[in-house]
């Protein structure tokens, strides 16, 4: 079988977690910690930036730091993880569902607006496939009503919009290391912020709601608590293991640009002739290379070219389900037929094996097997 995805050693991954016990400190917080933390602030150019053990606590994160509370509405697309809404929800947000663009699929920027009421607290637009949103009529917006923006950048690390770094638009924005990410050390995620005034409150928070990391800097003589907060550290074995990943950061983005190019230009024809759907880039965005999806004419013809691939050896699978059509979300009044391009893309949306390590020899036989499906 070819899998969808197949976790890759790239670098010195076991001989950094090896140094990380020779270190006598693979608990949170540890020297390949604030490794990767000033890595990523010097690459992004983000004042600060706090490792976490999931991108799902750093959202939880940027819901304690923005006083999110009962009652609040908080906008975002519904074509996303569960997390990025869990994490406001956990609050006693509302969510807010907006419909998403048929090209990008990214939140559709042209209905935000008439999504704000005098509730809304935060925008949460999430770089789909790591394509950046549209950020600038997003920002605009999100100026004029006095709106926080947080972006869910999980699958947009080192791309950019217009030339800047995607995760430093918002006055927060999110990043994963999940396993099926471009960098990976398993589990893991990051919080981005972009206004310091956030970073010492984010540290209590990160910290189990203590003032731990002031005592360790000797700004106190003793630690306790000062805050909610939770553990949201990632263990320093996992940051090595990020470390060494992101020492490689362009050979994992050159790989994976030759792959998804790869898949573009053989698919281009069998697609058109097809109608199907492949990705869309604005000449603007620098996408991430994250993954290659395809979009089908049906739910229909997509559940059938799925057990066709798999009869043939080759791991297929769909993506969100949309969430305002799921349990919860139709107990915040989700129906169906509000948000036709999320329903459609939750029905037709078809993601390829994609991972570090896919040799040429398996991507031509998954696009061989695909050219051959024909509705």
């Amino acid at each position: 079988m070819i899998d969808f995805n197949k976790p890759t050693l790239i670098g010195n991954e076991l001989h950094y977690i090896a140094e990380a016990f020779d270190n006598s400190h693979v608990s949170g917080d540890g020297p390949f910690s604030k490794k990767c933390q000033t890595l990523l602030e010097n690459e992004l150019g983000v004042p600060k930036v706090l490792l976490t053990s999931s991108c799902s606590h750093a959202l939880e994160m940027a819901a304690l730091l923005l006083k999110i509370g009962p009652g609040d509405e908080v906008i975002f697309p519904s074509f996303t993880f569960v997390t990025t809404v869990n994490a406001f929800v956990l609050r006693g947000a509302k969510p807010v569902f907006v419909d998403i663009r048929p090209d990008t699929v990214n939140l559709n920027e042209a209905l935000l607006e008439e999504k704000i009421t005098s509730r809304t607290r935060a925008i949460v637009p999430v770089h789909y496939a790591g394509v950046g949103c549209e950020m600038d009529t997003i920002q605009e917006i999100a100026n004029h009503h006095n709106l926080p923006i947080v972006e869910d950048n999980a699958h947009g690390l080192f791309g950019k919009y217009k030339g800047k770094n995607l995760g430093t638009f918002g006055v927060l924005a999110t990043q994963s290391f999940h396993e099926t990410k471009n960098i990976s050390c398993g589990e893991g995620g990051a919080l981005l912020i972009n206004q310091t005034e956030f970073s010492d409150r984010a540290e209590i928070i990160r910290e189990k709601g203590t003032n731990r990391s002031r005592f360790f800097r000797g700004m106190v003589d003793k630690y306790t608590w000062v805050d909610i907060g939770s553990s949201y550290i990632l263990s320093d074995i996992l940051a090595a293991v990020l470390y060494a990943q992101l020492e490689q950061k362009d050979l994992i983005q050159n790989k994976r640009k030759a792959i998804w190019t790869r898949y573009f230009t053989s698919l281009q024809n069998w697609a058109d002739n097809q109608g199907i759907q492949l990705p869309y880039v604005p000449s603007h965005c620098e996408q991430t290379y994250h993954m290659f999806y395809i979009v089908l004419p049906s739910l229909k013809i997509r559940q059938t070219l799925i057990k066709y691939l798999r009869e043939k050896g080759v791991i297929s699978v769909f993506h969100y389900q949309p969430l305002h059509l799921s349990d919860m979300g139709k107990q915040f009044g989700g129906k169906l037929g509000d948000l036709p391009v999320t329903e459609r893309m939750g029905d037709c949306l078809l993601r390829l094996p994609f991972y570090n390590a896919l040799s040429e020899t398996d991507q031509d036989q998954v696009i061989d097997i695909l050219t051959g499906f024909k509705r």
